[in-house]
């Protein structure tokens, strides 16, 4: 009898764990509502859209990305089917990003107590769009366990991203895994992070032609150089032609919003309609 009252009282308390969904707000389904009915869809049509999104939540995913990507698409003129191909993608970004963060916090390699998990979500979500693949970023969780301490989540999402623009650039995944690994060791914020794979990405050219090389600029980040200093220094050794770093938040830095060094889906597009999906504004 005590047995079958202790397994009822389980149950119950199994029910009743909260479930950590996010909704989507009301703000959110009128204004996709408003847009609907300006652009002459039906009801039916963007319901399905909206149903995409409530289940995403429920699952603990962010929502608001989401629901951004189908305002966006709205507003846009884009009809509801192919909406519905670009926000199943990008819900699929975001299991591998939760699935990838939830091994790394299993296995040790990462601090789930430290960051935003919500930012760092978005953030893996979006290296994984633009081209870094989900077992590079377990590697490189893997291969940070060097540090002596545990990297946090929203570093980790950094180095995902920058990993990802380093692949943009042409640098093979080994190495580019290799070189952001080193600078999560030395302590590179995210804003740090991101200025060495963008400056690396800009000077493309040179390195694919072997005027520049990734190796020495690996050693300078193993001695705790920054971007800044790496790139200044080869700038007056001739080797970068002259082209300095722009300190003054031009399009090649697609704005400062990362200043914060959150290491999540902000930092590389200066708003938040394309959080975990457009990434409208990618480093050129």
């Amino acid at each position: 009898m005590n047995i079958q009252v202790w397994l009822v009282s389980l149950a119950l308390c199994l029910t009743a764990a909260p479930v950590l969904a996010d909704s989507l707000s009301n703000q959110d389904r009128e204004e996709i509502d408003r847009l609907r009915a300006a652009q002459g869809h039906s009801a039916e049509e963007v319901n399905q859209l909206v149903e995409q999104v409530t289940k995403a939540g429920e699952k603990g995913l962010p929502t608001e990305p989401l629901a951004n990507k189908v305002k966006e698409g709205l507003a846009k003129g884009v009809e509801p089917k192919r909406i519905d191909a670009v926000l199943r993608q990008l819900v699929v970004h975001f299991e591998s990003a939760h699935e990838i963060l939830q091994e790394s916090t299993t296995k040790g390699t990462v601090d789930s107590t430290q960051g935003n998990r919500q930012r760092a979500l978005e953030g893996v979500a979006e290296a994984l769009s633009r081209g870094a693949t989900a077992e590079e970023v377990r590697e490189l969780a893997r291969i940070t366990q060097g540090t002596g301490s545990k990297v946090s989540q929203e570093s980790l999402a950094s180095g995902a991203k920058s990993l990802a623009i380093l692949k943009e650039a042409k640098i093979p995944a080994k190495d580019g895994t290799a070189l952001v690994a080193e600078g999560l060791r030395q302590g590179f914020r995210s804003t740090e992070l991101t200025d060495l794979a963008r400056e690396i990405k800009r000077r493309g050219p040179e390195f694919q032609q072997g005027r520049m090389s990734l190796q020495n600029v690996r050693d300078q980040v193993s001695k705790g150089q920054r971007a800044d200093r790496i790139f200044h220094d080869s700038d007056h050794g001739g080797s970068g032609g002259g082209d300095r770093m722009d300190r003054s938040g031009s399009s090649d830095r697609g704005g400062r919003d990362d200043r914060s060094g959150s290491g999540g889906g902000r930092d590389d597009r200066g708003g938040r309609s394309d959080h975990g999906g457009s990434h409208g504004g990618r480093d050129r």
